[in-house]
C-alpha cells in the first residue's frame, strides 16, 4: 500500500534524474507539464521538443513555446521546422524568438500570412534578407510591421524626421537608428530629458553631439555618456557625474565583450568611472596586475564582482568579503566556494566574536565532528546553519534543529543527508514542512515519482494570447 505523501510542487524545482523528467513529460496534468518548463534547469532539446510538441492544444503549446523562447532553450530540427508551420498564430509568433532557429526557417517566418509573425521575426531575419523581401517588409500594409522593419532599415541608414514622427517610431529609434543630423543636433539641444538620455547612448551619434551631451545639464544624460564606448579615458574622466555606490546598475555590454582582450581590460581597470571597473571585475579571468589592483579597489562592489565572476581573485581579498556579503541569488556559494578562498589555518577562528569568522573553523580540515555539535548550539543563528549544513552533524542534533526558532537553520535541518527516513516521512506527510522535505536529497526516485502524480497546484499566471 503506497505511503501517502503530502503535496509539493517543489519536486520540480530540483534537478531530477531522467525518469522522473520523463515521468512529468508525460504527465496528465497540464499543470504539471507547464510548470517542469518553468523549473527544471537543463532540458535538453529533445526534452523540450517532446515537451511542446506532445500538447494538443493550441494554447499550451503556444504557453510552452513562449516558455521556450524565454529561456533561450534549443529545440531539434524537426521542431521548428513544426512549430514555424503550426496552425496557431501564437506559436508561429513565439516560434520566431527561439534561440537555434535555421535561417531558412526565419526568413519565411518573417513571410508569414499573419502580420505578428512578421513583426515578431523581422528583426532578426533582416540581415539574411534580399533586397526585394526588404522592400516588402518596409511597405507591409501592417503598421506593426513596417515599424520593425524601419527600425531595422535605419540602422544603416539616416532617418528623416519625416519617418522619426511615425507614431510607435520614436521611443526606440533616438536610442537605436542613425538619425538625419538635422534631426540628431534637434534633440540633442531641444529633447526632452529622457529623448536626451536615449540619445545619449545611441552608437551612430557624431563625437560633437556626444561632447555636447557630455555637458548636458540632466545628470542621467551625463551619466550615460560616461558609460559609452567610443570616448577615451580622459574625456570619461571629465564628464561630471554623480554615482551611487549603493545603486543597482548592469554590467556594460560593450565591456564584457572585451574580456578576452587583456590590453582592454588593464585600460578600463584604471578608468575613472566604477560602473567600468565593475564590469571589467566580471571576467572569468583577467591579468595579474588587473586582479591585483580591483582587488584594493575603493569601491567594494568591484571587489564583490571580483569574488563573484574572476577565478583569478585573491584569497585575502576573498576573506575580505566573505565578512559582509553572505551570497547572491546567480552566485550563491561565492566568496566561500571559490577555488581560492581559503581552506586551511581556519581554527583560529573558532572562538572569533564575528560569527561570519567563526563559521569558517569547520571548513578547516583539521575541524571535528565534536566542533559542529557545539557550533550546532551556538548562540548565532547563522553558525547553527553551517552546523546543520556540515555532512558530520549526527542525526539527533539534525532533529534537534528541525525545532530551531529560526526558519533557514530549520530548512538546512530538513535536508540534511543524516536525517531518519522515519523523520522525512513525517515531514513529507506534514502540510508545513512538506515542500522542504521534497527537496531532500536521499528522496527515493519512487517517492518522487509518487509525488508527481499528487501533485495539484494553482496554474502559474501567464500573458494571454
Amino acid at each position: 500500500m503506497p505511503v501517502s505523501f503530502g503535496v509539493s510542487h517543489f519536486p520540480l524545482w530540483r534537478r531530477l534524474p531522467a525518469v522522473v523528467i520523463e515521468a512529468a513529460i508525460v504527465h496528465p496534468e497540464g499543470k504539471v507539464r507547464q510548470l517542469l518548463a518553468e523549473a527544471q534547469p537543463g532540458l535538453t532539446a529533445e526534452q523540450w521538443t517532446r515537451l511542446i510538441l506532445g500538447e494538443r492544444g493550441a494554447r499550451p503549446r503556444w504557453i510552452l513555446t513562449l516558455l521556450a523562447a524565454d529561456q533561450h532553450a534549443e529545440l531539434t530540427d524537426a521542431a521548428y521546422e513544426q512549430l514555424a508551420a503550426d496552425p496557431s498564430v501564437q506559436v508561429r509568433k513565439e516560434t520566431a524568438r527561439l534561440r537555434g532557429l535555421p535561417v531558412r526557417i526565419l526568413t519565411a517566418l518573417a513571410g508569414d500570412e499573419d502580420p505578428s509573425v512578421r513583426a515578431s521575426a523581422c528583426q532578426r531575419a533582416w540581415p539574411h534578407l534580399d533586397g526585394p523581401a526588404r522592400r516588402k517588409l518596409l511597405s507591409d500594409p501592417s503598421g506593426k510591421v513596417r515599424i520593425e522593419a524601419l527600425l531595422r532599415y535605419h540602422r544603416e541608414h539616416p532617418m528623416p524626421r519625416s519617418v522619426f514622427d511615425t507614431e510607435g517610431v520614436r521611443e526606440r529609434a533616438v536610442e537605436s537608428c542613425r538619425l538625419e543630423r538635422g534631426l540628431a543636433e534637434h534633440l540633442a539641444h531641444h529633447g526632452e530629458p529622457a529623448q536626451r538620455s536615449s540619445l545619449a547612448g545611441n552608437p551612430h551619434l557624431d563625437p560633437d553631439l556626444v561632447g555636447l551631451l557630455a555637458q548636458d545639464p540632466d545628470e542621467n544624460v551625463r551619466f550615460v555618456v560616461a558609460t559609452r564606448a567610443d570616448i577615451t579615458e580622459e574625456q570619461r574622466a571629465g564628464i561630471p557625474i554623480d554615482f551611487d555606490p549603493r545603486g543597482h546598475y548592469y554590467p556594460l555590454d560593450w565591456v564584457m565583450a572585451l574580456h578576452e582582450d587583456p590590453g582592454a581590460m588593464r585600460r578600463l581597470a584604471a578608468s575613472s568611472h566604477p560602473l567600468i571597473r565593475r564590469s571589467v571585475a566580471r571576467a572569468r579571468h583577467l591579468p595579474a596586475d588587473v586582479v591585483e589592483r580591483l582587488a584594493r579597489d575603493d569601491d567594494r562592489v568591484v571587489q564583490l564582482f571580483l569574488a563573484e565572476s574572476c577565478d583569478d581573485a585573491p584569497a585575502d581579498m576573498l576573506l575580505r568579503v566573505w565578512q559582509w556579503w553572505t551570497g547572491s541569488l546567480s552566485t550563491p556559494d561565492r566568496p566561500h566556494g571559490h577555488p581560492n578562498f581559503p581552506r586551511r589555518d581556519l581554527l583560529r577562528y573558532a572562538d572569533d566574536p564575528n560569527a561570519r569568522m567563526r563559521q569558517l573553523a569547520l571548513d578547516d580540515p583539521e575541524s571535528t565532528p565534536e566542533l559542529v555539535e557545539r557550533f550546532s548550539r551556538d548562540s548565532n543563528e547563522e553558525v547553527r546553519h553551517r552546523a546543520a549544513s556540515d555532512l558530520r552533524l549526527s542525526p539527533a542534533s539534525a532533529v534537534r534543529l528541525l525545532d530551531d526558532p529560526h526558519e533557514r537553520v530549520r530548512y538546512a535541518a530538513a535536508l540534511h543527508p543524516r536525517l531518519p527516513a522515519r523523520v522525512i516521512i513525517r515531514l513529507l506527510r506534514d502540510a508545513d514542512t512538506a515542500q522542504t522535505a521534497a527537496r531532500h536529497p536521499s528522496l527515493p526516485v519512487p517517492v518522487m515519482e509518487q509525488m508527481l502524480q499528487r501533485i495539484q497546484h494553482p496554474a502559474p499566471v501567464t500573458p494571454g494570447p
